[in-house]
């Protein structure tokens, strides 16, 4: 079992020379970087990826999606991945750090975003063939940008990108767009709360100390989770908890125990408990099954 590794731009062959981007057609991005994406591993950048050929999975935070013709993944630093491809994949593939983007688009976030937005937010879209038709062009077009020497050549690659977003977020909220103007609010309130889940819950389960901090009651902070996504604050707090339990037991070098104790558990048999309650195995279950998968 090794440490999970969490991959720099840098790290890729043909990154070119503007820095914190890079843009490939996957089969050579697949040729030239086997060696460090061939297994589980972490970005410290956004990924967006195009297939227009092939077929397999694309596991993502212990998730999995199909690989198909017409599939975009668009992945937030930080989250765990790896691809089984059962036919050869073909597409594009482009990675930016945030301060890229931003530095262009000085007025946006990208967790404006519904794809970046939130963790409940699926990474996965899949395109129907009008749709791809849309939006490979501008693929395309990045890749070709990144290989020219041509004059604002860093602008007109984060307006490209730009594109590609806002239309894979029409497409995204096209049936629900009116809820989600209506629930602007509670939206906002939701990403607060997972920005402050992110900070603390290692050592902060209580749903009162995070309602808190935001200064509103527990009751409105359980009524926004349930109102935009569905779960209760519990459920958010403790879904993070799983996730980083399960990212620790199969790349951390520390036993169960201490990972327990990492996570702000010091009775063990409470945590493993918990994690069989919300995976439907206990750790050392989880820990022997996804290892055979891998």
């Amino acid at each position: 079992m090794t440490n999970l590794p969490i991959l720099d731009i840098t790290q890729f062959h043909d990154t070119g020379s503007i820095e914190n981007f890079y843009a490939n057609d996957f089969t050579t991005h697949l040729l030239n970087n086997r060696d460090i994406i061939s297994h589980p591993h972490k970005h410290n950048f956004y990924l967006s990826v195009l297939f227009i050929e092939g077929t397999g999975v694309h596991e993502i935070d212990f998730e999995s999606y199909q690989i198909k013709p017409g599939s975009v993944f668009l992945l937030r630093p930080g989250q765990t991945h790896f691809w089984k491809f059962t036919t050869k994949g073909k597409g594009y593939i482009i990675f930016h750090s945030k301060e890229f983007y931003e530095a262009i688009c000085q007025n946006k976030n990208l967790s404006i975003f519904p794809f970046f937005f939130s963790n409940q937010n699926s990474p996965c879209i899949y395109l129907d063939k009008n749709t791809q038709a849309l939006i490979e062009p501008l693929f395309v077009s990045i890749l070709n940008e990144s290989r020219s020497n041509a004059l604002l050549k860093k602008q007109k690659l984060v307006n490209l990108i730009d594109l590609i977003y806002i239309e894979l977020s029409r497409l995204v909220l096209k049936d629900n767009f009116e809820d989600l103007i209506n629930s602007k609010n509670l939206t906002m309130k939701l990403h607060k709360f997972e920005q402050l889940i992110e900070e603390k819950y290692k050592r902060q389960k209580s749903a009162i100390v995070y309602a808190e901090t935001m200064n509103i009651s527990v009751k409105h902070l359980n009524r926004i989770c349930k109102e935009t996504v569905g779960k209760t604050t519990t459920d958010l707090i403790l879904e993070r908890v799983i996730l980083e339990a399960k990212r620790q037991i199969l790349y951390s070098e520390n036993n169960l125990t201490e990972i327990a104790w990492d996570l702000g558990y010091d009775d063990y048999s409470h945590f493993s408990k918990l994690f069989k309650q919300k995976s439907g195995m206990s750790p050392s279950q989880f820990q022997k099954m996804y290892l055979q998968k891998i």
